[in-house]
């Protein structure tokens, strides 16, 4: 009789203690959902927040492309990157480590943009100082050819060579670096260690409307931290003073033509990443282009 009442006793115990048990464990469980359940909307809302911020960016890219001609494709290839980079945001299901590698990719776009952008900039306020300067021409030409019929004949003449349809035009630019042989031989090599000098190549294309003889070439190489790379050569334009990596004299006789201009460097400059190179005619800016060393 005595240990059927301690067998009660004993159950009665254990039932309380499972009963305990139980209700703490429906707290951590309740606790849990409702925080992992935050945590989800914390998430979601940070991905939000990145699609708005690509958004932006690829708004901010489409106003500069509309604005700029010369360097569209280098825009538009940053763009693109960004839309694809949006897809992928859209398509994956929030969580921390994927929120975390798009935070570090937001900020290297971002920090692209701004490279891009101080150079479209540098280039926009180059090509207002020559229009102010071209501008300044035309009217004095204008007044002149008030004074006789002759006078009007000749700025006609002039007026015409300036337009846009017969200035230089090219094609396939190409940057990379070399390594000059003992022989004299160039030898593309894309090791930055290794580089003597940078290489830049295109084709001057053909064009009736053009002046024929002999032109002014310039290039500018930048590295990857937006520093001239060559020989810093300080040339006076009227609308201003250039700064160029390197040129060369070509004759041109309306025909296609190709061009290689050597720049000089310095191992200091000769950084790992991307460079991008600029091709001019007198002052007038032709294209870009890029090219990499490891």
């Amino acid at each position: 009789m005595m240990t059927e009442k301690k067998n009660n006793t004993a159950l009665k115990i254990l039932t309380g203690i499972l009963a305990v048990a139980l209700v703490a464990l429906s707290i951590y469980t309740i606790k849990f959902y409702n925080e992992e359940k935050e945590n989800k909307e914390i998430l979601q809302k940070e991905k939000s927040v990145i699609e708005d911020e690509l958004n932006e960016l690829i708004v901010k890219y489409d106003d500069a492309i509309e604005e700029n001609e010369i360097m569209d494709q280098d825009l538009v290839n940053a763009r693109d990157r960004i839309s694809k980079l949006l897809d992928s945001v859209k398509d994956n299901e929030a969580n921390l480590v994927l929120i975390s590698r798009y935070r570090r990719e937001i900020g290297n776009l971002k920090a692209e943009k701004d490279r891009l952008f101080r150079v479209v900039d540098s280039l926009s306020a180059q090509n207002q100082q020559l229009t102010t300067s071209l501008d300044s021409t035309s009217v004095a030409l204008q007044q002149r050819t008030q004074l006789s019929d002759s006078l009007q004949t000749t700025n006609q003449s002039l007026s015409t060579k300036v337009d846009k349809a017969s200035r230089l035009k090219i094609t396939g630019l190409k940057g990379e670096g070399v390594i000059v042989r003992n022989s004299g031989k160039l030898v593309e090599n894309d090791n930055n260690r290794r580089v003597d000098q940078i290489r830049t190549c295109f084709t001057i294309t053909s064009n009736d409307l053009a002046e024929a003889g002999e032109k002014n070439m310039y290039v500018q190489v930048y590295n990857p931290e937006n520093e001239l790379v060559g020989d810093e050569m300080v040339v006076q334009h009227d609308g201003g003073t250039m700064v160029y990596s390197a040129s060369s004299k070509v004759f041109y006789e309306n025909d296609e033509l190709d061009v290689c201009i050597l720049s000089n460097t310095m191992e200091d400059k000769l950084l790992e990443g991307n460079y991008k190179v600029y091709v001019y005619n007198d002052a007038i800016l032709l294209g870009t282009g890029s090219f990499s060393l490891n």
